[in-house]
C-alpha cells in the first residue's frame, strides 16, 4: 500500500516521505483493518513528527492520529467507523488498524471528511467544557485559537450548551471563520487586546470558563480576565510555551486551573468516551455540530497539510482523503 513514513524526526515537509510499497498492516486480536476514507490533520501529528509529543512511536512510523475508515474484513466488514489508528500504522496511508473497542460508528449526518474530524477535537472540547469546567447555560466562555481544530469544536459546543462565546483568533480570515461558527464576540489578537475586550463584553466580570489550547501569553492574559469562581481549562501549548502560573494569583482571585488529558479517558474511563460520542452524534444529526473542514486534500498532500497545521496557517480542519 501507499503510506507516508517518518524515518527521522524533524519538520513534516522535510521528514515525511510517501512510500509506494509499505506492507499492509495485519489486524491482531481485538483490532480491525480499515481502508482509510479520510484522515483529519491534528496538531499532535506535527508534534509527533518532530518528536515532541508524549507518544513516540518507533521509527519508521506512519503519522496520522484520527480517521474515518471502512472495515475491510471480518464480521464488521463494510462498517464506516471513526477513531484513533493503532500506531505505528497511522492514518496517512491507504489502510490502517483500529482498536475495535475504541472505534465508533461514523455519524450518518457527516460525510467522510467531516466524520474524520469529529473524534479528537470534539471529544477534547466536550470533556473540557462539560466534565472538567462544568460549563452552564448563561455563562461566558472564552475560547483561544477559536478557528483551529479543537478551538472551533469548543465554539460550537459552547453555543450548544447555551454559553456566550468570545472567540480569540489570529487574523481576519480566522475571525470570519469564528463568526461563521457562531461566536458571539470575535477578537483578532493581532489587532486587539483580548483581555480588554473580555472585560468590556462582560461589564468587568470576566469569563466564567476559558478553553486554552495555546498556553504562553494566552494563558497569562486569561488570568487577567477570569471571573470570580472562573475555570481555566489547560488543553495544550500550541504557542510552544508552558506557563508557570502564580498560584497565589489563583488563590487571591479565586479561580481554578484545570488540566485535561483526553487520552487518559480512553484507558481510565472508556465508557465516558462512548457516552460523549453518542451526544456528539445527536448534535451532528440536528446540525448543531458540523466540523469546519476548510480543505480536502489528496494523500499526496499530507506532508504539506501537516506542515500548514504546524505553522498555524490552517483554518478549521484540513482533511486528507483516501484514494
Amino acid at each position: 500500500m501507499r503510506a507516508w513514513q517518518v524515518g527521522e524526526l524533524g519538520e513534516p515537509l522535510g521528514v515525511m516521505k510517501l512510500v509506494e510499497d509499505v506492507p499492509r498492516p495485519v489486524a491482531g486480536p481485538g483490532q480491525l483493518l480499515v481502508r482509510v476514507r479520510a484522515a483529519a490533520v491534528n496538531f499532535p501529528d506535527a508534534l509527533m513528527v518532530r518528536g515532541q509529543y508524549q507518544v513516540r512511536p518507533p521509527l519508521p512510523f506512519t503519522p496520522g492520529v484520527e480517521l474515518c475508515g471502512e472495515v475491510v474484513a471480518g464480521a464488521r466488514r463494510g462498517e464506516r467507523l471513526i477513531g484513533n489508528p493503532v500506531l505505528p500504522h497511522g492514518a496517512f496511508a491507504e489502510y490502517a488498524l483500529l482498536d475495535a473497542a475504541a472505534a465508533f460508528p461514523a455519524p450518518e449526518a457527516l460525510d467522510d471528511a467531516e466524520a474524520s474530524a469529529l473524534h479528537i477535537g470534539y471529544q477534547t472540547a466536550w470533556f473540557a467544557l462539560h466534565r472538567r469546567a462544568r460549563l452552564r447555560a448563561g455563562e461566558t466562555l472564552l475560547v483561544h485559537a477559536a478557528a483551529g481544530g479543537v478551538g472551533s469544536a469548543a465554539v460550537q459546543l459552547g453555543r450548544a450548551a447555551g454559553a456566550r462565546v468570545i472567540a480569540v483568533v489570529g487574523g481576519p480570515a480566522k475571525a470570519e471563520a469564528a463568526r461563521a461558527l457562531g461566536a458571539d464576540v470575535v477578537v483578532d489578537r493581532t489587532a486587539e487586546d483580548f483581555v480588554a475586550v473580555v472585560k468590556q463584553a462582560t461589564d468587568g466580570r470576566g469569563a466564567d470558563v476559558v478553553f486554552d489550547p495555546v498556553g504562553g501569553d494566552a494563558f497569562t492574559g486569561s488570568t487577567k480576565c477570569i471571573a470570580f469562581e472562573g475555570r481555566i481549562v489547560v488543553v495544550g501549548f500550541a504557542a510552544g510555551q508552558i506557563p508557570a502560573p502564580a498560584l497565589n494569583h489563583a488563590l487571591v482571585k479565586n479561580y481554578a486551573i484545570l488540566g485535561l488529558h483526553w487520552g487518559l479517558y480512553n484507558t481510565r474511563a472508556p465508557q465516558t468516551v462512548q457516552a460523549a460520542h453518542e451526544e456528539l452524534t445527536k448534535l451532528s444529526e440536528t446540525g448543531v455540530v458540523r466540523p469546519l473542514v476548510s480543505a480536502r486534500l489528496p494523500l499526496a498532500s499530507a506532508a504539506e497539510a501537516v506542515q500548514r497545521v504546524a505553522d498555524g496557517l490552517s483554518v478549521g480542519r484540513l482533511v486528507v482523503l483516501g484514494d
